[in-house]
């Protein structure tokens, strides 16, 4: 068995400090601390992030708030024939404390809103919010007082899916799209729950 008696030199990392002969241990593991960090973040918890989110994507409980037509294109969905099973978003959880995505179906009033923000608001973190239909994301051809026009103004929208009623595949593609911004994301400690007041500021700059 052939063995190399002449092994490469060890090339230390650019942001690794020389050895300090005579060093504390405490300052080894200083050293140690420094090479193993890669920016803001240490591999580990880059690491760690990768997984949740690998799991957060392909775990989502959805809450269908359906409210009009664009129900019978969401049942089509969830259907055998487009299976939304296969994206890890099968099981519609009908109690916000259980759900992770919230899957806004149809036409929102005026009426409907504050129910739609507590339905929200009762959710745990991390969770995301789908507009599903032309009505959800612009309020459609209701253009009066008594239509919401775009739940954007009462809660933070993740993922737009137009159309009057959009097809299946347009809403698989918006689970797609969610999904790959899942698992890019990184969740701050405080939430990414938003309240209207920040929400018209966002819009104001």
């Amino acid at each position: 068995m052939a063995t190399d008696r002449n092994p490469p030199p060890i090339v230390q990392p650019p942001s690794a400090k020389p050895h300090v002969v005579g060093a504390t241990p405490q300052q080894r593991a200083n050293e140690l601390v420094e090479i193993l960090r890669q920016g803001d973040d240490s591999f580990v918890t880059t690491r760690m992030d990768t997984v949740l989110n690998w799991a957060r994507k392909y775990s989502m409980f959805l809450y269908p708030f359906v409210t009009a037509c664009c129900g019978m294109e969401f049942m089509s969905t969830a259907g055998p024939r487009y299976d939304m099973d296969r994206f890890g978003c099968a099981l519609p959880r009908f109690s916000p404390r259980q759900s992770d995505l919230l899957m806004v179906v149809g036409t929102i009033s005026h009426r409907q809103a504050p129910i739609l923000k507590k339905v929200y608001d009762q959710m745990t973190e991390p969770k995301w919010v789908m507009a599903f239909g032309a009505c959800t994301c612009s309020g459609g051809p209701y253009d009066n007082y008594a239509t919401v026009q775009g739940i954007d103004t009462i809660i933070p929208v993740d993922v737009y899916v137009p159309g009057c009623p959009p097809r299946p595949e347009a809403v698989l593609d918006g689970l797609i799209k969610l999904q790959a911004r899942v698992q890019a994301e990184k969740v701050p400690a405080d939430g990414r729950h938003v309240e209207i007041s920040d929400l018209s500021s966002v819009k104001q700059a």
